[in-house]
């Protein structure tokens, strides 16, 4: 990934990941923690761990600022999905990022969709 982009933008759509893991605020913190070492970002606090909503909207939302942007994701307990963004203005390896969802959420499947983006110039998708 080159430098030529302001901002580069990993969205990973996960199923069926074990729900256990994702019902746990302590798991969920470590994994923001080891993914921020793991793709050589500087976290600006501690991660934020939220439960709340209803229904099948019900779970975890994370929320760990990095010095280049931020890292979030959406947990959902009623089917086990995890929706992960990753947004930096300095480069990243997304095998980096799939890799850590794999260790720590175990899911089926996992969709990337991968955006470079710049205002100056129309985003690009490129291949994740």
């Amino acid at each position: 990934m080159s430098d030529e982009y302001w901002g580069y933008h990993l969205m990973l759509d996960c199923s069926s990941c074990e729900k256990p893991a994702i019902m746990n605020a302590d798991h969920v913190s470590a994994f923001a923690k080891e993914l921020v070492k793991e793709i050589d970002m500087v976290a600006y606090g501690e991660p934020q761990v939220v439960n709340f909503g209803t229904g099948n909207k019900a779970g975890f939302t994370l929320v760990q600022l990095i010095e280049t942007s931020n890292i979030c994701a959406h947990f959902c307990n009623d089917t086990g999905d995890v929706y992960l963004d990753v947004f930096s203005c300095k480069p990243f390896e997304i095998e980096a990022v799939k890799k850590t969802v794999a260790k720590y959420f175990n899911p089926e499947n996992m969709k990337a969709n991968f955006v470079a983006r710049q205002a100056s110039k129309e985003a690009i998708a490129l291949p994740a």
